[in-house]
């Protein structure tokens, strides 16, 4: 779980306060900050589950774009190609 640090931001200026505020000449507001460990283990797993997402709506394309021999399945394949679609849609990927 992820530990916040409470500062305070001044939003003319933006410089940041902590543990508490200056003496106040500035218009400070409260801001949360996490550490940089946590944020870059965060921007990893962005990154993992963009690759994840791409990598599904890849092959996701490959049923969508596929033609059935003529006369065998069509219906049930029609049926599975919108099902495709609509998890592409969901997953976010280009095609």
């Amino acid at each position: 779980m992820s530990e916040y640090i409470q500062a305070w931001q001044c939003v003319g200026c933006g410089k940041i306060e902590a543990p508490q505020t200056c003496i106040g000449v500035c218009r400070d507001r409260k801001v949360y900050f996490i550490g940089r460990d946590e944020h870059e283990a965060a921007l990893a797993e962005i990154a993992r589950l963009r690759a994840q997402r791409d990598a599904a709506a890849a092959a996701l394309l490959r049923f969508e774009r596929a033609t059935p021999r003529e006369g065998e399945w069509q219906r049930s394949y029609e049926a599975l190609q919108a099902q495709v679609r609509e998890v592409r849609a969901v997953l976010g990927g280009e095609g």
